[in-house]
């Protein structure tokens, strides 16, 4: 049964797309006409692409890995951190980090550094400092929340994108094709589909298309995470990684995604008890001068 309707996706204004001569021609197949030089988006093929993208983010969510969110252009942002953080998943809505996911050891030690200060504030080393040196460890905490702090329980790469605008977040994009991440995004007329494995075509400028379609995500995404907690509850056993390949191949899940499940856990790097604010690593610092330039 489809997850929402015509009506709704009207309604929301999902299927207004951009001006004519601003098209993306690898978007013909999902643009239904034009009227008064706008392009109009083909909204059943939104209900059907709508429905694969949720049913297989429902799969993740129900194996227990990650999606990750992305979407820092104006509308989208507080709309994002409401609703996914609803589900607990990671987001980004501030500034996509270069080499975010190709470098994301990096990114790691960015998060245990917010981490380590937040330890020296509760054991009371922080108050041994100078008045200058707190000064400037809060300044590095509060510049490390704002880029990283949506991501701080994301401990190792994430089984998938969500993208809202892919012309304005083409580097993250770029990056989860050549880690091979499979990519869910909504695509608008002026975009190009073709890097994405499950491109849903909807309107990614209005805030009433973009809610619509997170809200409908995120829905699944509970629903797989409801499912899992219903399995743990019942078989406290864990499946054999073959086994689920089989189960998942039966059901008639796309290879990408299948294999974003039952891939081999990454190892999780040792944390660091002894890290303080004296160790700056300078790819740590590189992280935080990199978010400045763009405040």
């Amino acid at each position: 049964m489809p997850r929402t309707n015509f009506k709704e996706l009207l309604d929301a204004g999902v299927h207004f797309g951009h001006l004519k001569r601003k098209w993306n021609p690898a978007m013909a197949p999902y643009i239904f006409m034009e009227r008064n030089g706008i392009h109009i988006i083909d909204l059943e093929k939104t209900v059907v692409k709508l429905d694969e993208a949720a049913s297989a983010m429902k799969h993740i969510a129900k194996s227990g890995k990650k999606i990750l969110f992305v979407a820092t252009k104006k509308q989208a942002k507080e709309i994002v951190a409401e609703k996914v953080k609803a589900v607990n998943m990671p987001y980004v809505t501030e500034r996509w980090p270069g080499g975010m996911l190709t470098n994301f050891p990096t990114i790691r030690k960015a998060v245990k550094k917010m981490s380590s200060i937040d330890k020296m504030a509760t054991d009371g080393t922080f108050m041994n400092l100078s008045k200058r040196e707190r000064l400037q460890v809060t300044r590095q905490r509060a510049k490390l929340e704002k880029t990283l702090g949506s991501i701080i329980d994301l401990t190792r790469l994430p089984s998938a994108l969500f993208i809202v605008d892919v012309c304005k977040e083409h580097i993250a994009v770029k990056e989860a094709k050549r880690l091979g991440i499979p990519v869910f995004a909504m695509v608008d007329t002026n975009s190009d589909p073709s890097d994405i494995e499950f491109p849903i075509p909807a309107n990614d400028d209005a805030s009433k298309s973009i809610s619509l379609i997170i809200g409908l995500l995120c829905q699944a995404i509970e629903e797989g995470l409801g499912e899992r907690k219903l399995e743990k509850d019942k078989e406290p056993q864990q499946k054999d990684k073959n086994i689920i390949r089989k189960e998942l191949q039966t059901k008639d899940i796309p290879a990408a995604i299948i294999e974003a499940i039952v891939e081999e856990d990454e190892e999780e790097e040792e944390e660091d008890d002894d890290l303080t604010v004296e160790s700056d690593d300078d790819d740590i610092v590189k992280v935080i001068d990199e978010a400045e330039e763009e405040l």
